[in-house]
């Protein structure tokens, strides 16, 4: 084996960084998806992951995880500065993909991989550094940002529909145009993305609040905009959600 490839091997970690301007969208070469797991983490912006069969919106400060294998687009909502971490596949053993909190630590071994480009295992000092951002990739914690995907016509339309407008329709009329019940619907979303439909309604929601308030949108102008009765209310739902409000969700 050549030096070069036996150094190659010897690389556990590669990190990327790039900055995306609004409705920009990206995907990675097929090998990369496949060879490496990846940590895709924005310190500025809203990205949304789409795999083919869920969507993932990820806030800025927090990240997603893709295991190796998954084919995925990313699609940014404002100014994105994105920071990746690609992990070789047999480093890590985390096996789905989520959007996860990023310690402060982690954080900061992001921005310095980005500045050295690749961690070398055959390098003592970067050796060490692998070391403590595994232990840390051990520590992710997942929060529910995720929005499974329906397969069926009819929930796909209904889900294009709240996507084009997550307040203003009412179910009633979307479910019309749909050309099913209110029934049916509940029992296509239970079995397709194990959620019933409110859930489903709700978590989709609140993606679209996130978008919003990374674009700077104040919390009374999302609220009308998602249909809420007051801010009061969105705010309630947020912190279900979530555990806090969506000012302090947006300065953590």
């Amino acid at each position: 084996m050549s030096i070069s490839r036996q150094r190659d091997r010897e690389v556990r970690i590669r990190s990327f960084g790039v900055t995306f301007y609004d409705g920009q969208t990206a995907s990675p070469p097929l090998h990369e998806q496949s060879e490496w797991h990846q940590l895709i983490y924005a310190t500025r912006g809203v990205m949304t992951v789409y795999t083919g069969e869920s969507a993932w919106v990820v806030p800025p400060h927090r990240a997603v995880w893709i295991p190796a294998g998954f084919r995925y687009r990313l699609q940014m909502s404002g100014e994105v500065a994105l920071r990746l971490l690609y992990v070789r596949r047999r480093t890590s053993r985390l096996r789905t993909c989520s959007v996860v909190n990023v310690t402060p630590l982690l954080r900061e071994l992001i921005v310095r991989t980005n500045l050295i480009g690749a961690l070398d295992a055959g390098i003592p000092e970067q050796k060490r550094l692998i070391g403590v951002i595994l232990d840390e990739l051990k520590l992710l914690t997942v929060v529910p940002l995720q929005l499974p995907l329906p397969q069926d016509a009819r929930a796909v339309r209904l889900a294009e529909l709240v996507a084009a407008d997550p307040g203003s329709q009412s179910i009633t009329g979307m479910l019309r145009q749909c050309g099913a019940s209110r029934r049916t619907l509940e029992r296509l979303f239970r079995e397709e993305t194990s959620m019933s439909l409110g859930q489903w309604l709700r978590r989709q929601k609140l993606l679209h609040a996130l978008r919003l308030l990374a674009a700077g949108e104040d919390v009374n102008t999302i609220a009308l905009e998602l249909g809420y009765n007051s801010a009061s209310a969105f705010i309630a739902m947020f912190r279900r959600e979530l555990g806090q409000t969506p000012k302090r969700y947006s300065e953590t």
